[in-house]
């Protein structure tokens, strides 16, 4: 466990936010920089047919000690942080958390409130990792990192334990949408796999959002304000007008479970020229798609109302597996009965967001979402229990077990 938790510390600091404006694959060299640690660190404990590809993606085997093993299982965590805040710089810490408030940075009067996230009190008397205030943590997804290692390292100091093949992947990208793009599933050769991406403790999900991506341009008029009268045509104003059409109450703010929302994610401006991002999500596959087609009518009202001023462009991401992974319920099965041998609650609820998993399943390799531990995760207020990460570790051991 001392290894596990060291190796995060370690990892944590290791900067490799992936960039949604990259033309790159990976999109930034950091991620190939942490991979090449990785692989090193592969080669040093014994795993075989370690293979870092030209695209950032690191597999590597545990072969096989039971005749008996037909099914070759795969794990897979990815190695970016999200871009929605600093990973630079990252200064992790460890705490016996009491209960109450934690003051992550008192220069900066920067406070984890537990009337803000009342969730933490059920670690009382645990031990967490938290961030100084200053950058995310980086437990999404370098604690599925090192909870992978840790499990396979067991194996590797027990070798009398019976297993089967067990293949691991570790990708870029994953914050951006692009962790699957240039996955090789025949290469990976698994029959099926876990994603380690998820939260907190007890999660498991085999479903998740269905995404797309909205890429909106709004072009203007500028004119000199003393003689705009009837002339000028705002592309702010223009590009405002168009957010607000969308409903408040269907904003990520203001939704839970299972409703779905729409995103706005950047916004570039002036008066000639604006340019937006958003995101679409939905769990229903028939509001996904009413999502994207009010999106354009409301593009479509614009256009009428201005002139064509409004370019818009939808992207599908990435669906929701639920109906892949369903039709193979064993890799359920196999994951409930690891839950229930650590005494952890088998908590099968939505991923507000999505997975390499989801795209992965509809590539031919089902592949549902396990827990890592953490909590609140792009953000200055990340944190994970120790005790968490070491039961994420432990239930991998159990499925591969068997």
């Amino acid at each position: 466990m001392e290894k596990l938790i060291d190796n995060f510390l370690k990892f944590v600091q290791i900067e490799t936010t992936s960039d949604d404006y990259s033309n790159s694959f990976p999109s930034t060299s950091s991620q190939i920089a942490f991979a090449k640690i990785l692989k090193k660190y592969l080669e040093e404990i014994g795993l075989e047919d370690i293979d870092l590809d030209n695209n950032g993606y690191l597999m590597a085997t545990l072969p096989s000690n039971n005749p008996n093993a037909t099914d070759v299982i795969g794990f897979i965590s990815h190695m970016d942080t999200s871009p929605d805040m600093s990973a630079k710089n990252v200064n992790p810490k460890i705490i016996d958390y009491k209960g109450g408030d934690i003051v992550l940075n008192e220069e900066k009067d920067i406070v984890l409130k537990e009337v803000d996230y009342p969730e933490i009190k059920n670690y009382i008397g645990q031990k967490l990792i938290i961030t100084d205030g200053l950058s995310l943590l980086g437990a999404d997804d370098k604690a599925g990192i090192v909870e992978i290692l840790s499990a396979l390292e067991y194996f590797l100091e027990n070798p009398d334990e019976k297993h089967g093949k067990i293949r691991i992947c570790f990708t870029p990208d994953e914050e951006i949408g692009k962790g699957a793009d240039k996955f090789d599933v025949e290469k990976f050769g698994a029959d099926f796999a876990y994603t380690i991406d998820g939260g907190p403790i007890g999660e498991f999900s085999i479903e998740n959002f269905n995404a797309a991506t909205a890429k909106i341009e709004v072009f203007g008029n500028s004119v000199h304000p003393g003689t705009a009268k009837d002339k000028m045509i705002n592309a702010i104003l223009v590009a405002n007008e168009f957010i607000n059409m969308f409903p408040e109450f269907e904003k990520p703010e203001h939704t839970e479970n299972y409703e779905g929302f729409y995103h706005f994610v950047n916004f570039e401006g002036k008066a000639e020229h604006s340019s937006l991002t958003m995101i679409i999500r939905d769990h229903d596959q028939d509001f996904f798609e009413h999502r994207k087609k009010e999106t354009l009518k409301h593009a479509d009202f614009i256009n009428k109302k201005y002139g064509d001023v409004l370019k818009i462009n939808i992207t599908d991401s990435y669906y929701n597996m639920k109906n892949i992974v369903l039709k193979n319920k064993n890799i359920i099965d196999l994951a409930k009965k690891a839950y229930e041998k650590n005494d952890v609650e088998f908590k099968q609820i939505p991923i507000r967001g999505g997975t390499d998993g989801a795209r992965l399943s509809y590539m031919g390799l089902p592949c549902p979402n396990i827990f890592t531990g953490g909590h609140n995760y792009h953000g200055k207020f990340e944190y994970i229990p120790i005790d968490s990460m070491r039961k994420a570790r432990d239930i991998i051991i159990d499925i591969i077990r068997g």
